[in-house]
């Protein structure tokens, strides 16, 4: 396993590990971040003495076979899980919940930058990290989609992406409606710790095309008040509306009843805070569309809004969908890419 701690996020190369601490106030102080908080709340952030603009550094990937990975949901536990949701939505539980499964294989290949390259070639996104900090035992590569937070100086923006097909004229009045319910949520949760009268829904279920599918995403940005740290943010923002559920509490009940693993990094928040300049800048994304290490496991999340409109064979689906580039290209021989 490489000795080496790095970090490559927003197009920064980070090296030489500074500091490390799981207090979120580290934030607010000087010097660039990489931050991982797993969708349970665990936080590390790591700061970096060494960085620069920089690509990759070049590596290769060996994976597992493409039959060779588990899932801690099967088709029919999913399908009967997505049963269970809506009669809690009948009961006035909830509104919608996000149910994921983590997809696991056995990994001879500790080091993830190899994976990482290969995404960056066949899957771009728009939020890639590769988090490698072996003193840690923290592996995280990710090609994520989706902004969980984003800051420059008292600005701030979320982009929530609810609503997914292979193409445009799959997405349905449902996908539509959980957008919406989701957006709502984000501003309530931005609402929380921003200038009244400063939320705005700038863009609103526009579809966004990504490899293999398209998606709907809105923009919500706000101003926040003055004094406002790092830990009040993620205090009312986190975990994030997208991948939770509506209400959030009862959402995370519901998902601790249901999914028989942790998340970990995925569904979590990935990203950097960046404190070296006359205001600070952050990009935060949602950990999805994430791979990370787990002992000698190689996992990766796939999941799915559940909503009283949804057809339970229809939400695995799309969690198949969501899963399946990304784990061939995961599984992929070195010169077999699909």
């Amino acid at each position: 396993m490489t000795s080496v701690d790095l970090a490559h996020v927003g197009g920064f190369l980070a090296t030489r590990l500074a500091e490390v601490t799981d207090d979120l106030a580290a934030l607010d102080r000087p010097g660039f971040w990489v931050v991982v908080v797993t969708f349970e709340g665990a936080v590390t952030c790591a700061r970096f003495a060494d960085v620069r603009s920089d690509s990759l550094p070049d590596a290769e990937w060996s994976g597992p076979g493409p039959t060779e990975w588990s899932s801690s949901l099967g088709e029919a536990a999913y399908v009967a899980g997505v049963a269970r949701i809506r009669d809690r939505i009948a009961a006035g539980e909830v509104y919608q919940v996000n149910l994921c499964r983590t997809l696991w294989v056995p990994c001879g290949e500790p080091a993830l930058g190899g994976l990482a390259a290969r995404l960056a070639a066949h899957h771009p996104s728009r939020y890639p990290a590769l988090i490698c900090l072996p003193s840690l035992g923290l592996h995280v590569c990710s090609a994520s989609p989706e902004l969980f937070l984003s800051r420059r100086g008292d600005a701030v923006e979320t982009r929530p992406i609810k609503g997914t097909g292979r193409s445009a004229s799959d997405l349905s009045v449902k996908d539509h409606a959980e957008n919406v319910m989701i957006v709502d949520m984000a501003r309530n949760d931005l609402g929380r710790v921003a200038v009244t009268g400063s939320v705005r829904v700038s863009e609103l279920c526009r579809v966004e095309a990504y490899p293999g599918l398209v998606q709907l995403v809105s923009t919500v940005t706000a101003r926040l008040r003055p004094g406002r740290t790092w830990p009040e943010l993620f205090a009312a923002t986190f975990p994030p509306a997208s991948v939770s559920g509506a209400p959030k509490s009862s959402a995370l009940r519901v998902i601790s009843e249901l999914e028989p693993l942790p998340r970990g990094p995925y569904c979590g928040a990935i990203g950097y805070v960046d404190n070296r300049g006359r205001q600070p800048t952050a990009a935060l994304a949602v950990g999805i569309r994430t791979f990370w290490l787990d002992g000698d496991e190689l996992r990766f999340g796939t999941g799915a809004g559940i909503t009283w409109g949804s057809q339970p064979e229809a939400e695995w689906a799309e969690t198949e969908l969501k899963a399946e580039r990304l784990i061939a290209l995961a599984s992929a021989a070195v010169g077999g890419l699909v």
